[in-house]
Protein backbone atom coordinates (compact mmCIF):
# COMPACT_ATOMS: atom_id res chain seq x y z
CA UNK A 1 0.00 0.00 0.00
CA UNK A 2 1.40 3.37 -1.02
CA UNK A 3 1.02 5.79 1.83
CA UNK A 4 0.45 9.44 1.00
CA UNK A 5 0.00 12.68 2.94
CA UNK A 6 -1.75 15.88 1.95
CA UNK A 7 0.71 18.33 0.44
CA UNK A 8 -0.29 21.24 2.69
CA UNK A 9 0.05 19.06 5.82
CA UNK A 10 3.52 17.91 4.80
CA UNK A 11 4.71 21.45 4.05
CA UNK A 12 3.51 22.51 7.50
CA UNK A 13 5.06 19.45 9.19
CA UNK A 14 8.38 20.04 7.34
CA UNK A 15 8.34 23.63 8.66
CA UNK A 16 8.31 25.40 5.30
CA UNK A 17 5.25 27.34 6.49
CA UNK A 18 4.25 28.41 9.98
CA UNK A 19 0.59 27.39 9.67
CA UNK A 20 -1.41 25.01 7.53
CA UNK A 21 -3.58 27.78 6.06
CA UNK A 22 -0.39 29.55 4.90
CA UNK A 23 0.83 26.32 3.30
CA UNK A 24 -2.53 25.78 1.65
CA UNK A 25 -2.63 29.35 0.33
CA UNK A 26 0.88 28.99 -1.09
CA UNK A 27 -0.03 25.78 -2.92
CA UNK A 28 -3.27 27.31 -4.25
CA UNK A 29 -1.38 30.44 -5.31
CA UNK A 30 1.08 28.49 -7.45
CA UNK A 31 4.08 28.91 -5.14
CA UNK A 32 4.52 25.15 -4.77
CA UNK A 33 4.97 22.72 -7.67
CA UNK A 34 4.94 18.93 -7.31
CA UNK A 35 7.06 17.10 -9.89
CA UNK A 36 7.00 20.19 -12.11
CA UNK A 37 3.22 20.60 -12.07
CA UNK A 38 0.94 23.01 -10.26
CA UNK A 39 -1.30 21.09 -7.84
CA UNK A 40 -4.01 21.59 -5.23
CA UNK A 41 -3.37 21.55 -1.45
CA UNK A 42 -5.12 18.19 -0.96
CA UNK A 43 -2.92 16.35 -3.45
CA UNK A 44 -1.28 13.23 -2.06
CA UNK A 45 2.46 13.44 -1.54
CA UNK A 46 4.62 10.31 -1.65
CA UNK A 47 8.23 9.50 -0.82
CA UNK A 48 10.49 10.34 -3.77
CA UNK A 49 8.39 13.23 -5.08
CA UNK A 50 10.15 16.44 -6.07
CA UNK A 51 8.93 19.82 -4.85
CA UNK A 52 9.75 23.36 -5.91
CA UNK A 53 8.76 25.80 -3.17
CA UNK A 54 8.89 29.60 -3.50
CA UNK A 55 8.94 31.35 -0.15
CA UNK A 56 10.09 34.82 0.96
CA UNK A 57 11.87 35.52 -2.33
CA UNK A 58 13.82 32.26 -2.23
CA UNK A 59 13.21 29.03 -4.12
CA UNK A 60 13.78 25.61 -2.59
CA UNK A 61 14.18 22.45 -4.66
CA UNK A 62 13.62 19.44 -2.42
CA UNK A 63 13.05 15.71 -2.64
CA UNK A 64 10.66 14.07 -0.17
CA UNK A 65 12.46 11.46 1.97
CA UNK A 66 9.76 10.75 4.56
CA UNK A 67 6.14 11.57 5.25
CA UNK A 68 4.68 13.22 8.34
CA UNK A 69 1.26 14.53 9.24
CA UNK A 70 2.26 16.05 12.56
CA UNK A 71 4.57 18.95 13.16
CA UNK A 72 7.53 18.08 15.35
CA UNK A 73 10.89 19.54 16.29
CA UNK A 74 13.01 21.23 13.63
CA UNK A 75 15.57 18.42 13.79
CA UNK A 76 12.85 15.93 12.84
CA UNK A 77 11.51 18.21 10.12
CA UNK A 78 14.95 18.34 8.46
CA UNK A 79 14.86 14.56 8.07
CA UNK A 80 11.70 14.73 5.94
CA UNK A 81 13.41 16.15 2.86
CA UNK A 82 16.73 16.66 1.10
CA UNK A 83 17.45 19.92 -0.64
CA UNK A 84 19.38 19.77 -3.91
CA UNK A 85 22.90 21.21 -4.10
CA UNK A 86 21.87 23.55 -6.93
CA UNK A 87 19.04 24.95 -4.82
CA UNK A 88 21.36 25.59 -1.87
CA UNK A 89 23.93 27.28 -4.13
CA UNK A 90 21.35 29.54 -5.82
CA UNK A 91 19.86 30.60 -2.47
CA UNK A 92 23.32 31.41 -1.10
CA UNK A 93 24.13 33.55 -4.16
CA UNK A 94 20.80 35.36 -3.89
CA UNK A 95 21.33 35.99 -0.16
CA UNK A 96 24.82 37.42 -0.91
CA UNK A 97 23.41 39.68 -3.65
CA UNK A 98 20.74 40.99 -1.28
CA UNK A 99 23.37 41.68 1.37
CA UNK A 100 25.54 43.60 -1.11
CA UNK A 101 22.55 45.55 -2.42
CA UNK A 102 21.60 46.55 1.13
CA UNK A 103 25.15 47.78 1.78
CA UNK A 104 25.27 49.74 -1.49
CA UNK A 105 21.88 51.39 -0.97
CA UNK A 106 22.01 54.86 0.56
CA UNK A 107 21.09 54.86 4.21
CA UNK A 108 18.23 57.24 4.82
CA UNK A 109 18.09 58.35 8.40
CA UNK A 110 14.72 60.06 8.09
CA UNK A 111 14.41 63.64 9.20
CA UNK A 112 17.55 65.78 9.49
CA UNK A 113 18.85 66.51 12.96
CA UNK A 114 19.47 70.02 14.28
CA UNK A 115 23.00 70.31 12.86
CA UNK A 116 21.96 69.02 9.44
CA UNK A 117 18.98 71.41 9.42
CA UNK A 118 21.29 74.39 10.06
CA UNK A 119 23.49 73.33 7.13
CA UNK A 120 20.43 73.09 4.88
CA UNK A 121 19.19 76.54 5.92
CA UNK A 122 22.66 78.08 5.35
CA UNK A 123 22.88 76.42 1.94
CA UNK A 124 19.47 77.76 0.88
CA UNK A 125 20.29 81.30 2.07
CA UNK A 126 23.59 81.39 0.12
CA UNK A 127 21.86 80.96 -3.22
Amino acid sequence: MNKSVRLDKWLWAARFFKTRPLASAAVSGGKVHLNGQRVKPGRGLQVGDGLRIQRAGFEYGVEVLALAERRGPASTAEMLYQESEASIRVRAQLREQQKLAAQAAPQTAGRPNKQQRRHIIRFKQER
